[in-house]
């Protein structure tokens, strides 16, 4: 018992010699870092209530689906996280019969203007539907607006895609 305490201490003993001896120089320097965002302007996204304009939603029906496309426009002054719009279908009587999400990934900045495009699956007997607007951070109040635009892509937007 005791010479196997012995040998883990000389073993132990030895090791660091074998270390403490290798040079500092040897070991390769890691590049400096650098900030993902240097130079550039970030605003963060908004927290709490978003104010949200829309155009009359366009649905029809494709196959076994409905679809919804609705043109949003952020009408606040900081971006959007996430706009999400729930749309839920309901029958004569009032029930709930189905429903769909649709969603923008990434951030709708001011006064940037997209389409949400809702598939929802088809009901016989859907009748009336309502929309919940809402964002990552907070709720949306949705204005509804008698037309939005998309804007014309630019000479150099074209040539990107």
């Amino acid at each position: 018992m005791h010479r196997t305490g012995l040998a883990v201490a000389a073993t132990l003993v030895a090791t660091s010699f074998i270390a403490g001896s290798v040079p500092a120089a040897q070991t390769p320097q890691a590049p400096p870092l650098k900030s993902v965002l240097a130079g550039k302007t970030f605003t963060p996204p908004l927290k709490g209530e978003a104010a949200v304009e829309y155009a009359p939603p366009v649905t029809r029906r494709e196959k076994d689906l409905v679809v919804t496309r609705i043109t949003v426009r952020n009408a606040s002054d900081a971006p959007i996280g996430r706009l999400t719009i729930g749309e839920t279908w309901y029958d004569k009587a009032g029930a709930v019969l189905t429903g769909g999400k649709g969603t923008i990934n990434g951030l709708l900045q001011p006064g940037e203007v997209q389409i949400v495009t809702i598939e929802t699956p088809f009901k016989p007997g859907m009748n009336a539907n309502n929309y919940i607007f809402s964002h990552a951070n907070g709720t949306v109040k949705p204005a509804r607006v008698p037309k939005l635009e998309m804007p014309k892509p630019t000479d150099a937007a074209a040539a990107k895609k």
